[in-house]
C-alpha cells in the first residue's frame, strides 16, 4: 500500500511538472504572445474616440475621429473634425474598403492600388487603417528575444509573410510587453528589407478596462521632420455591435 502510494506521488509531481514545462512553453510560444496581444488590442468588438496629429516641417494639423470595429472583417472610421473634413467615413467590410465623401455625396470603392497611399494625408497608410492583412494569419513568428522598451521586458518578434498571404510589408518587428501583452513598438520593412515607418507606443494607462499605450507615434524613416500622432480619448470594449451596423448605408448616417 505504501509503495502504491509512492508511485502515486511520484505520478503526480511528474505530470504537475510536465503541466508546468508545457505552459512555460506556451507562454513563450510566438503564435500565443501575437494572439494575446491582438485580442487585448482588438476585443471582440470595440468602439473608440481618437485624436490624430499630423507633423511636418512647417504646419501641424489636428483631426478627431471615432471608430467602431468588431473582429477582424469589420471596421468603421468616421472623421468628426475638423469641418471640412467632417463625416468623411471608411468602412471595411469583409475584403471589401469603402469611402464615404460627403463633400462630392458619393461612395468610393478603394482598389487594392490605393492601399499604400496616404490616409488622410497622415504617415498611416489605407492598408494601417483598415488593418487588411491579420498579424496572427498572414505572417510566420519568431521570438528573437528579450529586450527593454519603456522600461518594461518586451518579448521582441519577427514577422515574415507567408507565400500566399496578400500582405503589403516584407517583415516586421515588434515588442510585445511581457506584463501586459501590449505593443509598445513596431517596424515595418519593405519587400527588399528597407525599414519604412516605425510605431511608438507611449503614456501607458488604463484605458476601457486594460491597460495600454494611450499614444501611438508613427515616424517614417527617410522623411525628417514627419510624424502622425494617434492618442485615444477613450475606448470601450467588447460592445454589442450589429453586422449591419457595418453597412455602405450607414456611412452616411453614422455619427
Amino acid at each position: 500500500m505504501k509503495l502504491m502510494l509512492r508511485y502515486i506521488l511520484i505520478l503526480i509531481i511528474g505530470l504537475s511538472a510536465a503541466a508546468t514545462e508545457v505552459s512555460a512553453q506556451s507562454e513563450t510560444d510566438p503564435l500565443v504572445i501575437i494572439k494575446k496581444a491582438n485580442d487585448k488590442l482588438q476585443g471582440g468588438s470595440s468602439k473608440a474616440e481618437m485624436k490624430m496629429t499630423i507633423v511636418r516641417p512647417s504646419w501641424t494639423r489636428e483631426m478627431r475621429m471615432k471608430a467602431w470595429s468588431k473582429g477582424d472583417d469589420y471596421s468603421l472610421t468616421l472623421i468628426v473634425g475638423p469641418a471640412r473634413d467632417k463625416g468623411t467615413a471608411f468602412l471595411k467590410r469583409d475584403k471589401e474598403i469603402w469611402n464615404w465623401q460627403p463633400s462630392i455625396d458619393r461612395n468610393i470603392k478603394l482598389p487594392p492600388s490605393m492601399m499604400m497611399q496616404s490616409w488622410m494625408g497622415s504617415d498611416l497608410t489605407n492598408d494601417d487603417l483598415v488593418k487588411q492583412f491579420s498579424i496572427v494569419n498572414d505572417y510566420t513568428h519568431t521570438l528573437i528575444g528579450i529586450e527593454e522598451i519603456e522600461g518594461r521586458d518586451c518579448y521582441k518578434l519577427e514577422l515574415i509573410p507567408k507565400e500566399d498571404a496578400a500582405v503589403i510589408w516584407g517583415r516586421i518587428l515588434t515588442w510585445i510587453d511581457v506584463a501586459e501583452f501590449m505593443q509598445l513598438k513596431t517596424e515595418f520593412y519593405d519587400e527588399d528589407a528597407y525599414l519604412i515607418n516605425t510605431m511608438a507606443g507611449s503614456d501607458v494607462k488604463n484605458i476601457g478596462g486594460k491597460i495600454l499605450p494611450s499614444k501611438m507615434i508613427i515616424t517614417p524613416e527617410e522623411e525628417e521632420g514627419h510624424q502622425t500622432i494617434l492618442e485615444y480619448i477613450d475606448i470601450a470594449f467588447d460592445i454589442p455591435i450589429k453586422d449591419n451596423f457595418f453597412s455602405i448605408q450607414n456611412m452616411k448616417r453614422v455619427k
